[in-house]
């Protein structure tokens, strides 16, 4: 049976979502949840990959396992072998053999949150990018709109990439100012 799973995480401490033979990845840390759940060792594919220190909100992976079980079983026996790391199984389903999150998936959306104040963050320390000088978020708002559309990446794409096309769509962008 393939499964996909809808994991949340904060991404400190962590390499990135893909396994490296230094440090912990969130990958990893699926990986031995499973094996410690059912016994099966199985390689989890996500749907992107995120750099070390970045967080997820619903990133979507998939793995293969041989075991016949209820999702609710699969969502809360992986939680369960995960604390209390910083990662958390939001849902899991049985999908068709043909899905594969990285090349099924057909959107992605990214939030990068700016504190723009004076004070330095207290709370939400590692997870905002603390700008002191004001920034204008109408103007930037208004910039931001010339990257909506289909571009072509083939620029920015590593040597070994991939993917099928450089031509991506930006469907949308905005900056907004939350006091």
């Amino acid at each position: 049976m393939r499964w996909c799973l809808r994991i949340e995480y904060d991404g400190h401490g962590y390499v990135g979502w893909q396994r490296q033979k230094t440090g912990s990845s969130i990958q990893q840390s699926i990986e031995e949840a499973i094996l410690k759940f059912c016994g099966e060792k199985v390689r989890v594919f996500g749907a992107g990959r995120t750099d070390a220190g970045v967080h997820a909100l619903r990133q979507a992976a998939h793995f293969d396992l041989n075991r016949d079980t209820k999702a609710e079983t699969v969502r809360d026996a992986l939680n369960a072998h995960l604390r209390p790391q910083s990662i958390s199984i939001l849902s899991a389903h049985v999908v068709s053999c043909r899905f594969n999150a990285r090349f099924s998936a057909s959107e992605r959306s990214y939030i990068y949150n700016i504190l723009n104040r004076r004070p330095p963050p207290a709370l939400d320390a590692g997870r905002v990018w603390h700008l002191p000088k004001w920034l204008d978020a109408d103007a930037m708002d208004k910039a931001a709109q010339v990257l909506v559309g289909e571009h072509d990446f083939t620029t920015f794409r590593a040597a070994m990439c991939q993917a099928k096309s450089p031509v991506k769509t930006l469907t949308a962008l905005s900056v907004d100012r939350v006091e």
